[in-house]
Formats: C-alpha cells, sequence, structure tokens
C-alpha cells in the first residue's frame, strides 16, 4: 500500500484549470481498484492518495497519468508501507 503525498508547485487558479481532468483520473482508478482515499491537503497545499498496486513501478505508472504530473502542476512523495493494524471497517487493508 501507498501514500501518494501531492504538493502544487503552481498558483491554485493553474491547479483549477486542471482539476477536472484529475477528478477524472481519480474516478477511473477508483474503479479499478488501485485508489481507497484521496482529498485536499489543508491548508490547500496539495493533496493525499491512499493506494494499492503491484508494485512501485505499477504505481509510478499509474501517477504518470494524471493530469497534474502530464502538466507539472504538482510534486508526488510517495511512501510505501504494509498495514499491520486498523479499524474494523479498513480491515481488508491488513496484509496477512
Amino acid at each position: 500500500m501507498f501514500v501518494v503525498s501531492l504538493t502544487y508547485l503552481v498558483d491554485l487558479k493553474e491547479v483549477d484549470s486542471h482539476l477536472s481532468d484529475h477528478v477524472d483520473y481519480l474516478e477511473r482508478y477508483y474503479a479499478s481498484g488501485h485508489f481507497l482515499a484521496s482529498g485536499r491537503k489543508v491548508p490547500r497545499s496539495g493533496g493525499v492518495i491512499l493506494a494499492k498496486a503491484e508494485s512501485r513501478e505499477a504505481l509510478d505508472a499509474i501517477l504518470a497519468e494524471d493530469p497534474f504530473m502530464i502538466h507539472s502542476v504538482a510534486k508526488y512523495d510517495v511512501i510505501e508501507f504494509t498495514a499491520t493494524k486498523s479499524s474494523p471497517e479498513l480491515s481488508s487493508l491488513v496484509a496477512h
């Protein structure tokens, strides 16, 4: 599992000009099961995506399709981790 932290590199007006395409991208990867949760940072300096992928390389290929990356709107920091404990609602994410 991965935590992807996006940090905006441009003015929010530029971010917003790509937001609709970014949301479409998110929806595509929610539908495929790769994205589990996402949202804006507070204050709005970027966003966070909780993702599943077979490998870091597979995730990098998915992230390369994000309009925010394509248009150099954000930089991406990725943390890989293995969930070993969770609330009952998220038990399916725990590695066995």
